[in-house]
């Protein structure tokens, strides 16, 4: 009995040895671009597409990249990092306030058709943003908001951004309504209820929107594109584009060093709230 239990418990380390095994060395496949991409911010254009250029050890290393690439697209690279950081906070805080106060509204309080809009904001999830593209440009433009930040952050104070609301209904309605009748006995009304009972339990889902909401901003590079043309309001995403010349010589290795600076903000978002990010998700039902 002994000696099966042993040969069992021996087949299952080596299977679970091999599972390891096999699980990093697809995370490694998978990470060797970035990987590639850091290493060739500190390679000579020459190196970057010469022979061996697949190699992850530079030859010669150098800073050079980083220096040029930090002033390279005519204004410094803090400029256009200010910029997408702007946008950023502007899209964070339209986001949390407007989707939570429709989200509230959506799970808490009664009123005509409320099922119908309900459902028509869960359609337009499934609606492709290049659908309205050229009508919402039409109404920017009439507006006279074009090449400015206006098109980008005012719509998320609006609570345009369907997923986030149905993602914070999904968390209300798991608050117990107890709490809401014990607040209304004590004189709140629904602005009360909202913001000194719901609100404050609501933390776990706002700070997965946040998140989200920066990442997705951070990284967007269509709607800045079709908005923004000055080059001192570019946003990170169109800044990098300037490294790329279709009729010249693109400066690869700028490029490269620039993507590896634009990329810490929002790996250290992940990794500082990485935990929150995953009680966020799995507490509001989102598997």
């Amino acid at each position: 009995m002994t000696a099966v239990s042993t040969r069992r418990s021996g087949a299952t380390a080596l299977s679970r040895t091999t599972g390891h095994i096999a699980i990093a060395l697809v995370g490694l496949l998978m990470f060797y671009p970035l990987l590639w991409m850091l290493s060739s911010s500190f390679k000579p254009v020459s190196e970057i597409f010469g022979p061996g250029s697949g190699a992850l050890i530079p030859g010669s290393p150098s800073l050079d990249n980083y220096s040029e690439g930090w002033t390279g697209p005519g204004l410094p690279f803090t400029r256009y990092l200010i910029n997408s950081l702007i946008v950023c906070t502007l899209t964070v805080l339209g986001n949390v306030l407007s989707c939570s106060l429709a989200a509230f509204a959506f799970a808490r309080m009664q009123f005509l058709g409320r099922k119908a809009f309900f459902a028509a904001m869960l359609a337009t999830v499934m609606l492709p943003q290049h659908v309205t593209l050229i009508s919402q440009y039409a109404i920017f433009r009439d507006l006279g908001w074009l090449d400015t930040y206006l098109p980008l952050v005012v719509p998320k104070f609006l609570a345009t951004e369907a997923f986030f609301v149905f993602l914070m209904v999904q968390f209300i309605r798991g608050i117990p309504r107890e709490l809401d009748e014990a607040a209304r006995i004590d004189g709140c009304s629904w602005w009360g209820i909202y913001r000194k009972i719901v609100l404050p339990l609501l933390s776990p889902a706002l700070v997965t929107t946040a998140i989200f909401s920066f990442i997705w901003a951070y990284n967007d590079f269509l709607a800045p594109l079709i908005y923004i043309s000055s080059p001192e309001k570019l946003t990170v995403p169109l800044a990098l584009r300037t490294f790329l010349d279709s009729s010249g010589q693109s400066a690869w290795g700028q490029l490269f060093a620039m993507s590896i600076v634009t990329l810490i903000p929002v790996v250290a978002a992940f990794v500082i709230f990485q935990r929150r990010i995953v009680e966020g998700v799995s507490t509001t039902g989102l598997k």
